[in-house]
């Protein structure tokens, strides 16, 4: 597939593969790092390599670049593929922190990282399949 042809999506802004990689590291580095994340770190395997690898492919093409995750494994059906997860607002709001942190330490532009903050927040509250206590 195509990169998009506009510069203004977030793939271009953010700066490419190489930053939408260094994001996901420092992301899954927070959540094996942070204990307020323990809860959304024990719904993931021991090695976060494989969880790495395609949140990569997946932000590819979710921020506007080559649909790397859809090539490989069809479409994303996030909630279908989160279903066996119990994801709350504990768990959304544990996903959030990582993400928001990541993007402050490796996003420069303050006005992308709430954009994106922003878009991340409407996504992970969609993957809510419990009811919060």
């Amino acid at each position: 597939m195509q990169i998009s042809e506009n510069i203004n999506n977030h793939y271009q802004r953010i700066g490419g593969d190489e930053k939408i990689r260094a994001l996901v590291q420092r992301f899954y580095q927070l959540m094996d790092e942070l204990p307020e994340t323990h809860g959304i770190r024990k719904l993931h395997p021991e090695s976060l390599k494989g969880s790495e690898e395609k949140l990569f492919m997946f932000l590819s093409g979710w921020m506007g670049g080559p649909q790397l995750y859809v090539e490989k494994f069809g479409h994303p059906r996030l909630r279908m593929r989160h279903i066996t997860f119990p994801i709350g607002d504990e768990e959304r709001d544990q996903w959030m922190l990582c993400m928001k942190q990541a993007m402050q330490d490796v996003i420069e532009d303050k006005a992308l990282r709430e954009e994106l903050a922003a878009a991340f927040f409407k996504t992970a509250d969609f993957m809510k399949n419990k009811e919060n206590k």
